[in-house]
Formats: structure tokens, sequence, C-alpha cells
């Protein structure tokens, strides 16, 4: 056999044995929720931009995030003006001006889905993500994205989309896109929350209503 006929063999030889090797995994919904199911409670300072159809400039708000496995997740915001929400369980109590209203999440769907999408986010549940949205994860442990679009008709009505991206463990950002135009972008800053201030949770979490000219 001539020496271009062997080496034509080897490239072929060599072509089959890496056609026939199985292909890395892409990083996949699995693979995020564990890495995210690691990190047991967090803190963190959040900055949020509401963009509202008819008005000019976002809505700004400021405070900080707090959740603790399995289920619970805290928002205080601090700028403009002070306010607390607490979700544990089924459970959504609001606290604003030393009053406290105490709501259950399964009566109101698209708010327990919203919910949801966080929390099953923040302690790496996925088949809760998978029972509101669906789920599609894209990027690398160093720099992930996740993108959900909810299922629940209710949800739908109101929320078009979501994207949670992060590094690694940490949760970094959080847009949403609302029927009828409206969105929202939150950035996270993990790190322990100012001493002074109690824990905290999601801008995006707070009941619909009409939207006035500051965000909760």
């Amino acid at each position: 056999m001539r020496l271009d006929s062997l080496g034509k063999a080897f490239v072929l030889a060599l072509a089959l044995t890496l056609g026939a090797a199985p292909a890395w995994a892409a990083f996949d919904l699995p693979e995020l929720m564990s890495l995210l199911a690691k990190q047991k409670s967090g803190e963190a300072r959040f900055t949020e931009q509401r963009f509202v159809h008819g008005l000019e400039g976002p809505l700004d708000a400021s405070g900080t995030l707090s959740f603790d496995a399995p289920d619970k997740l805290v928002r205080r915001t601090l700028s403009p003006r002070i306010e607390t929400m607490a979700v544990e369980g089924n459970t959504l109590t609001l606290s604003r001006g030393g009053r406290n209203r105490t709501l259950a999440l399964d009566s109101m769907p698209e708010l327990l889905g919203l919910v949801e999408a966080m929390r099953g986010t923040l302690t790496g549940d996925g088949a809760t993500l998978q029972r509101y949205f669906k789920s599609t994860v894209t990027g690398s442990p160093a720099k992930w994205t996740l993108d959900l679009v909810p299922l629940d008709s209710r949800l739908a009505a109101q929320v078009r989309s979501m994207r949670i991206s992060g590094r690694a463990s940490d949760v970094l950002a959080l847009e949403m896109e609302f029927v009828g135009g409206d969105r929202s972008s939150m950035n996270i800053t993990p790190g322990a929350a100012p001493a002074a201030t109690a824990p905290a949770a999601p801008a995006a979490m707070a009941p619909s209503g009409p939207p006035g000219r500051t965000t909760p």
C-alpha cells in the first residue's frame, strides 16, 4: 500500500473513532439545579427598574433579598419606601407602615407561579420550575441563563417570560416581560445585607394592580 493510501486510511479510522465517541453533554437544567442546590441560604442587595407603558423613564426600587431553603424568601424594599414581603411555605406576609397583611399563595395562582420561579431557582428545585414553566438553560456553570415561559394560563395572562442569569450558585439578575409591554430588570449583588435592615424578596412578586409612579 502506498504512503498516501496509508495516510488516507489513518484519517478515515480517526474520523470513525471520533464519530463513535460520545459528545460532551451540554450544560442543562439538572446540572444547573444541582449547582444552585448547594447554597442553602443567602443574602443580597438588589436594584430594580420597571418600565411601564405610558410613563416616562423607569420606576426605581432598591433593597435587600434573602432566602433560606427549602421555602423561605424575603424581600425588603428600602427605596422609594420601606416595605417587606416574606414568603414561607404557602403564606405571604406584606408589611408596610406598621401594618401587616397575610395571604395564602394558592389563592393567587399567578402570584404563586412568580414566587416559585424565584424559590425554585434559588433552592435548585427543578421539578417545581417545570411544573409552572417551560425551562431553557444556556451557557456554562461560569455564566448561565435560565429562560422561563409560563405554562399556567393564569400566569401567562400576565407574564410573557422571565430570564434569570447568574454565575455558579449565585443568581445575579432577573428580567421579566409582562403582557402589554411592561418589563422589569433587577440586578442582584450577593453578599451580606446591611446590618440595620431585615432580609428581603423579588419586586416582581408583588400582587398585580394599577401601576403607580413608584414600585413596591
